[in-house]
């Protein structure tokens, strides 16, 4: 009887995905936060003399290394263990790592407590959205994605700001202090986190997934009052494996998602979180260099916003293209500002329209191109992809800013965001206001095995 996306589909929004939300948020804000606070953090480094510009990119190097790893492991474990198991140990795994990474007595001991921080760090993204999606119906899921991805990205501005007043006043270690005691805490609530039942049924776990279901039903309606669940339709249990990506009906997809993401990995990692250290190096005092960063950094939490509005109106596909030209036109103008007003508010505009990017790519298009059996596996390996881009990036973009300036830097973003929109339009996938049994590659082939079952036999 399980048939268990049509009758989470059909479940009205209720306490329990409100519940489910702050459970899922609270370890993707701090995952963010961990992120995010490297760009205050490396910049005070190198104001200290503990650290220079080139031991800065190694330690960005470390931390996407262990998120390309961390990113990886957390598709193959939560399509083969389930999402809540991923998202546990990722989460455990960068709060000891940040409580450790405080007490890190030199600069090398910082970078390899790093790396252990990014295998949680990349996890924790892979599982989020993934976990959002299978769970919330499809006339909301693109208001819930962006929404889990305003909370997410609006570590951007918390973390320039704390970093604001903490770093100048207390120091850096106290940032990785703050990060590792909230993950702990988010790890103990969520300790009871219910599994995906979609998950649960594609592995064959039926009786698991009917319990789990009729929990959550119970949950959402005490008293039994649900509408009809839709028939659910014929889905084959298919084997599948990491390599599943590259066949011929899934592969495009694969490239997409992973474009996608490595175009967002280089707009943060190789431009706005750079810019603190931009700022220092052309003659800032950090307190200046950090004001302008926060300022900046609001466009985060208002980009992802935008996307909450947008994303179920207008769909994942025509925002990813809008806005890419957006930023574009922006990352055009940003080199050519020579006033602190001009660089704030053209920095602002580009923020935004980047983090419009984050929350529509990132929290929706990406998770919806793959079936629930390799959606972890799918959502990671494209994840990996830009995690990876984001390890080489640290080391391009020191000369790129030594030769060129800003300049130099936003010619390399703009080249990846014009490559995107292409691909993006050409690809054309789009799964606003449908089920995620219904976007699958192989949905044409379920549908006519699903005709063929139901014709009346011929005698």
């Amino acid at each position: 009887m399980v048939n268990a996306g049509a009758r989470l589909d059909r479940l009205p929004i209720s306490r329990f995905h409100y519940g489910l939300l702050g459970l899922i948020a609270g370890g993707m804000f701090l995952d963010a936060f961990e992120i995010y606070l490297q760009g205050g953090v490396l910049a005070a480094l190198v104001a200290s003399g503990w650290s220079t510009p080139a031991i800065n990119a190694n330690f960005l190097s470390a931390t996407f290394g262990g998120m390309v790893i961390g990113a990886y492991l957390a598709g193959v474990f939560g399509d083969r263990y389930g999402r809540r198991a991923a998202y546990q140990v990722n989460l455990l795994i960068f709060g000891l790592a940040s409580l450790a990474g405080a007490m890190a007595p030199s600069m090398n001991w910082l970078i390899g407590l790093r790396f252990l921080m990014g295998l949680g760090l990349g996890a924790e993204i892979v599982v989020g959205y993934v976990t959002i999606s299978e769970f919330v119906p499809p006339g909301s899921r693109g208001r819930w994605g962006t929404g889990l991805a305003v909370i997410t990205n609006s570590a951007l501005f918390f973390s320039a700001l704390i970093g604001r007043f903490v770093i100048p006043n207390f120091g850096w270690r106290w940032m990785f202090v703050i990060v590792g005691v909230g993950a702990l805490i988010v790890w103990f609530l969520r300790r009871n986190m219910p599994e995906s039942p979609r998950w649960l049924e594609s592995k064959g776990r039926d009786a698991k997934a009917e319990a789990q279901l009729r929990e959550i039903e119970r949950q959402v309606a005490p008293n039994g009052n649900l509408p009809d669940a839709p028939v659910a339709p014929v889905v084959l249990k298919r084997d599948v494996s990491i390599f599943t990506l590259f066949t011929p009906r899934v592969v495009m997809r694969t490239i997409t998602g992973s474009v996608v993401l490595i175009a967002l990995n280089v707009m943060i990692y190789g431009f706005i979180q750079f810019l603190p250290t931009f700022m220092v190096k052309q003659g800032m005092s950090i307190v200046t260099s950090l004001n302008y960063t926060t300022l900046m950094s609001f466009g985060g939490p208002v980009g992802a916003l935008i996307g909450f509005f947008l994303a179920d109106r207008l769909g994942r596909r025509n925002l990813l293209i809008g806005f890419s030209l957006v930023a574009i036109a922006f990352g055009l103008a940003y080199p050519h500002a020579d006033d602190p007003v001009t660089i704030t508010l053209l920095g602002f505009g580009l923020v935004t329209s980047v983090y419009v990017l984050v929350a529509v790519g990132w929290a929706l298009y990406v998770p919806e191109l793959f079936p629930t059996e390799i959606r972890m596996r799918g959502n990671g390996f494209c994840n990996m992809a830009g995690r990876m881009m984001a390890i080489i990036m640290p080391q391009f973009i020191v000369p790129l800013f030594g030769a060129g300036g800003v300049g130099g830097v936003m010619a390399l973003v703009i080249g990846l965001l014009v490559l995107m929109t292409i691909l993006v339009a050409l690809t054309g996938y789009e799964a606003r206001r449908t089920s995620l049994e219904a976007v699958t590659p192989w949905a044409e082939e379920d549908e006519k095995l699903a005709r063929i079952a139901r014709a009346p036999a011929r005698l």
